[in-house]
C-alpha cells in the first residue's frame, strides 16, 4: 500500500466511521473505483483504533465517569441505579452480540460480505430503514431515559453493522430511534457503545497482523498513517454528527446511502468495478 492510499483510505475512515453511510463498505467501495486492492477487513479493524481513539477523546469525560461508577456498582448493587453505572452495564450487555456474532460469522464477514453487491444492496436497504426510523420514531426520551432493553436490543443493531454497508452508526441510531430516543441521545449511546467491540476487534487485528498471519500487503507504516488520518478526521467527525443531528434529520445520509449503492450495483453489473 503506498502512502497515498494510505492516507485516502484513512480520511474515509475517519470520516465514515462515524457518519451513518458505513465505513466498512467505503473502503471496500473506495479502492474498488480508484482500481486499488481491497485493503482487507484487517485493514479497516486496525484503522478504527484511530477513530475509537477519538471515541475515547472526545468523550473522556463520561467515559471516566462510567468506567468508575460501573466499578462501584459491582460489588454495591444499590449503585447500579445510577445514571453512568447503568450505562456502564448497557455497554457491556450491547457489546454480547457482536462478539457472539464476529466469532459465529466471522469467515464470512472477511470474505463473502466484503463482496460489492451485498454492499451496495445494504447501502440501500439499511438506507431506507434509517428513512423509516427517522419518521416513526418518538424522539421523546434522552441519554437519562435508557434502559436494558435500549441495551439489548441496540447491541443487536450493532451485531447487523458487522456487514459491510450497513454502517454501526446508522444502524444503531437508528435502533435508538425505533425505541424513541431523541438523535442526539441515539447518536451519543451509539458512540459510548462502539467503544469496547471496536477497540478489541482492532487489538486482535492488529495482534495477527503483528504475527505475520495477514495484512502482509499493508505495512506497518501504511497502518500508521491511516489510523492517524482516521483518528483526527475522526474526531471531527463525531462533533459535527452530533451538532447536525440536533437540529436536521437524517435525509442527507439516507439519500447519499442510495445513490452510492445503485451506482455500486450498476458499476459491478456492468464490469467497471470488482
Amino acid at each position: 500500500m503506498s502512502t497515498l492510499e494510505a492516507i485516502v483510505l484513512g480520511i474515509v475512515q475517519g470520516l465514515t466511521e462515524f457518519l451513518p453511510i458505513s465505513s466498512t463498505g467505503h473502503l471496500r467501495i473506495v479502492p474498488a473505483f480508484l482500481g486499488w486492492d481491497d485493503p482487507g477487513a484487517e485493514f479497516t479493524a486496525v484503522t478504527q483504533l484511530g477513530t475509537m481513539a477519538a471515541v475515547l477523546l472526545y468523550f473522556r469525560e463520561d467515559l471516566i465517569r462510567i468506567w468508575r461508577a460501573w466499578l462501584a456498582s459491582v460489588p454495591d448493587r444499590s449503585r447500579r441505579r445510577e445514571l453512568d453505572a447503568r450505562l456502564g452495564w448497557y455497554i457491556l450487555l450491547g457489546t454480547v452480540p457482536i462478539g457472539v456474532f464476529g466469532v459465529l460469522f466471522g469467515d464470512q464477514i472477511e470474505n463473502g460480505a466484503r463482496d460489492l453487491y451485498v454492499i451496495g444492496i445494504a447501502l440501500i436497504v439499511f438506507g431506507i430503514v434509517m428513512s423509516v426510523a427517522d419518521h416513526v420514531g418518538r424522539r421523546q426520551r434522552e441519554i437519562e431515559d435508557v434502559e436494558t432493553k435500549d441495551g439489548f436490543w441496540v447491541g443487536i443493531a450493532q451485531a447487523v453493522a458487522l456487514i459491510p454497508g450497513v454502517s454501526r452508526s446508522g444502524v444503531t441510531i437508528s435502533a435508538g430511534l425505533f425505541l424513541g430516543l431523541d438523535r442526539a441521545a441515539a447518536a451519543r449511546f451509539s458512540f459510548l457503545l462502539s467503544v469496547p467491540a471496536v477497540v478489541l476487534s482492532g487489538l486482535f487485528e492488529l495482534a495477527s497482523i503483528i504475527r505475520g498471519e495477514e495484512g502482509d500487503h499493508v505495512g506497518a507504516g501504511s497502518l500508521v498513517i491511516a489510523t492517524l488520518c482516521a483518528f483526527v478526521v475522526g474526531y471531527a467527525s463525531i462533533a459535527f454528527l452530533l451538532r447536525f443531528l440536533a437540529t436536521h434529520t437524517m435525509f442527507a445520509f439516507v439519500a447519499y446511502r442510495i445513490v452510492l449503492g445503485a451506482l455500486v450495483l450498476a458499476l459491478a453489473a456492468s464490469g467497471a468495478i470488482h
